[in-house]
């Protein structure tokens, strides 16, 4: 696809889409970067525009783009609309998995914390992503950058109640978790981490009442710092890391020796 031409109204137009309202009344994003634009086509997105830099030249993509470094391509997409992650057919679908895993998402409001979480959740096979409304908005620019691309391939899905989806899975069956500075060490757990829904938290505050009251276990990431005045708690990107992490190795551990 060759590069369009842009007139001023076209620029003012890409610009305008580094907002919310904007992207949610056109119901599309922009992709910067030669990796991310391709994931985009790879992954079945429709994109509707590119423009590449050797085409409209310097100043133009310094116009248009979002970077402190313009990048060699920027695309115009439309945002992802189709299945319905919370309904209960697809809910049913998940849980009865050999191992499904489900990451709730509560208040998350750091773009470059949810970018990573998503890129997390895809290396670790989460099966869905659930964010509350509150949570920064997944087409927001700095989100879909640290995402490197997993965004165009991990199951996401923006929730009215949380609480009502983590019931119904709890109405199948999996078990729901959440992490606590009074929990159980993760890794001494009384009884294996190999399925479940796993509840984060704010950066600042944590999960909210309502979220902890749905948690049927918690679990404690302990710090292995020799001295008494390191970092008080991780990043929740970091965390949820550590937890997907631990929740595969239970599971690997668990399986036979053929099926390792």
């Amino acid at each position: 696809m060759a590069s369009l031409p842009l007139s001023a109204s076209r620029i003012k137009f890409i610009r305008s889409l580094s907002r919310k309202k904007e992207r949610e009344e056109s119901g599309l994003f922009v992709v910067e970067g030669e990796k991310l634009v391709n994931e985009a086509i790879a992954s079945g997105y429709k994109v509707t525009e590119i423009y590449r830099r050797d085409e409209i030249g310097l100043t133009a993509m310094e116009r248009i783009s979002s970077l402190s470094s313009p990048p060699p391509v920027l695309a115009v997409v439309e945002q992802k609309t189709g299945e319905d992650y919370t309904s209960q057919q697809w809910i049913e679908k998940i849980a009865g998995k050999e191992a499904p895993l489900v990451l709730v998402l509560e208040n998350i409001k750091d773009p470059g914390n949810m970018g990573t979480m998503i890129r997390v959740a895809e290396w670790f096979g989460v099966d869905v992503v659930y964010l509350s409304e509150e949570c920064v908005e997944i087409y927001n620019p700095k989100v879909v950058q640290a995402t490197m691309g997993a965004i165009f391939r991990q199951k996401i899905a923006t929730c009215r109640s949380l609480s009502e989806v983590i019931r119904r899975y709890k109405a199948c069956g999996l078990p729901v978790f959440a992490t606590s500075l009074h929990g159980e060490n993760i890794y001494a757990t009384a009884e294996p981490l190999t399925r479940g829904v796993v509840i984060m938290g704010n950066e600042s505050v944590g999960i909210s009442d309502e979220m902890a009251s749905e948690a049927q276990r918690l679990l404690l990431i302990p710090s292995f710092q020799m001295s008494g005045h390191g970092s008080e708690s991780l990043n929740v990107a970091t965390a949820t890391a550590v937890v997907c992490a631990e929740f595969r190795r239970e599971f690997f551990a668990s399986l036979p020796q053929t099926r390792r």
